[in-house]
């Protein structure tokens, strides 16, 4: 069986990231939604929420799961019964990140891969850093996120 983890803090979770979901749910037996806390992100959300709007956003994608995890995240994919990392990449900046990345995994876990996908063009400008941004001024985010997520948002 093969599965991946695709790991984020999904701070909010945005349509590009549903997309990347949904296009890895097609290559994979089993995906896992890993909502992390990265303590030198400042969160809007706590986990909690995050998972349950992960949860609800994705619950159309049988092969899809949703879990937290606070641990190195090669422990966490080892945890599943895993051995692939899945990965968005939006911009060049993204690749040189994640690169880094992958290096410091292979040296921790070199039996884990890393996998990237690409989400649809006309999403690929999303950021959840963005969205915050905007919704902060009150902005409106319902191009960029689920309805359940607009309201969360609009209800901090």
């Amino acid at each position: 069986m093969k599965i991946a983890v695709y790991p984020g803090t999904f701070n909010p979770i945005t349509n590009g990231h549903t997309d990347l979901v949904e296009r890895a749910s097609r290559l994979f037996d089993k995906v896992i939604v890993a909502v992390g806390t990265n303590i030198q992100k400042h969160g809007t959300m706590p986990a909690e929420t995050r998972v349950a709007l992960a949860k609800e956003v994705l619950a159309h994608i049988d092969n899809a799961e949703v879990r937290s995890f606070d641990t190195l995240l090669t422990e966490f994919v080892k945890s599943c019964d895993a051995n692939i990392i899945l990965r968005g990449l939006r911009t060049v900046a993204d690749f040189e990140y994640e690169f880094q990345l992958v290096g410091m995994n292979r040296v921790l876990e070199p039996e884990i891969e890393t996998v990237f996908l690409a989400p649809a063009e006309h999403l690929s400008y999303i950021s959840s850093t963005l969205v915050r941004e905007i919704a902060s001024y009150g902005g409106d985010i319902s191009k960029f996120v689920h309805p359940a997520v607009a309201q969360a948002i609009k209800d901090l």
